[in-house]
């Protein structure tokens, strides 16, 4: 365009042979009266530079978006896909939700809106199909092509400032932390007589559950100390008979010279007696730990003959110490919120 209007100004130059004053050209005159008028009216062509016509290109564009154009835009924090309907020739808009969403049910909504879609499918900008089982937020990180009964459109979707996952996990640990503070500092009172009123009945329902099973119990262990005291007693008495006799043949029937080598002998049988308990048993021969597995040793023998499950009263006990820890923790504000690991270790 501007070539051609040098052209033309130089040509007008080129023509002006009698120029009249700066910037003005006349048309001729005719006499009339003695006075010389224009024959119609004084025609001038007025030409004013006011610059260099580089300078006064302009840009012609539009802000309206195009009908056929699919278009991707943030709206409260949501993408909205705007697209028109081939049926009715009007735009539609589908707001999804990136973490939720998948792309077939993306398309399946397409399809529900407009009944004249036949096929609708999505495909990368080089074209591969993307699967339905894809993720909405997946699909809008990179341009993409929708395919809308073979029209194909190109989408762009705006740029967004993406979290990391670490910064996403602590903003969403920041967020359970507040809403917990807020629920406790709310419904605190309420929680906890709640909450006691559960662990009471809790109690009484397992040590119903025990009572039974403790009395039998107490039979059983009657039943055994008693035995075991026998069993001590016994091996009390098989040791002083052992010491008398090996008195009786030293000072009345043989010589020390005689039953030396034989006490030698049962110290010796003796501790390999207590080295053969260590291999069976993994501990040291201490009394009162004898003791306690030679009461264990009857106690089951007993239990299994009187239909005593050890097992289920050993899990009732263990519930009942639980529920009662819960409630000493729950009356104790300053135990409340601390772990039953670190209250063990305090006391």
């Amino acid at each position: 365009m501007l070539p051609a209007a040098k052209q033309l100004l130089r040509g007008c130059r080129r023509r002006w042979r009698a120029p009249q004053p700066p910037g003005l050209l006349a048309a001729p005159l005719r006499r009339k009266g003695g006075v010389f008028l224009p024959a119609d009216r004084l025609q001038m062509l007025c030409l004013r530079q006011t610059g260099n016509l580089r300078h006064h290109r302009r840009a012609l564009y539009s802000t309206l978006v195009p009908s056929d154009e699919v278009t991707v835009h943030y709206k409260h924090g949501l993408p909205a896909i705007t697209l028109m309907l081939p049926s009715r020739k009007e735009r539609c808009q589908f707001t999804v939700k990136p973490m939720l969403m998948t792309v077939g049910a993306f398309l399946q909504d397409i399809q529900r809106e407009d009944n004249a879609i036949e096929k609708v499918e999505v495909f990368t900008a080089d074209g591969s199909r993307i699967s339905s089982s894809t993720l909405m937020e997946v699909l809008l990180m990179n341009d993409f092509k929708l395919v809308i009964n073979g029209a194909e459109y190109s989408v762009h979707p705006p740029l967004k400032d993406q979290m990391s996952s670490t910064e996403h996990k602590l903003e969403m640990d920041d967020i359970k932390s507040m809403v917990h503070k807020l629920f406790t500092a709310l419904h605190l009172e309420d929680h906890q007589t709640r909450r006691e009123r559960e662990l009471m009945q809790k109690m009484e329902l397992l040590k119903e559950e025990l009572l039974p099973l403790e009395q039998l119990k107490a039979g059983i262990t009657t039943d055994v100390d008693a035995k075991t005291s026998r069993l001590l007693w016994i091996g009390l008495a098989l040791m002083s008979t052992q010491g008398g006799a090996l008195a009786w043949l030293t000072w009345w029937v043989y010589s020390w010279d005689i039953m030396e080598p034989v006490t030698y002998f049962i110290t010796y049988g003796t501790a390999m007696a207590f080295y053969a308990y260590f291999v069976l048993t993994k501990q040291d021969y201490l009394y009162p730990d004898a003791r306690d597995r030679q009461f264990l040793h009857y106690f089951h023998q007993k239990s299994k003959s009187q239909n005593f499950d050890v097992d289920q009263y050993n899990k009732l006990r263990d519930d009942l110490a639980e529920v009662e820890e819960s409630l000493r923790r729950l009356k104790n504000p300053l135990q409340l919120r601390l772990p039953i690991q670190e209250i063990n270790e305090k006391h």
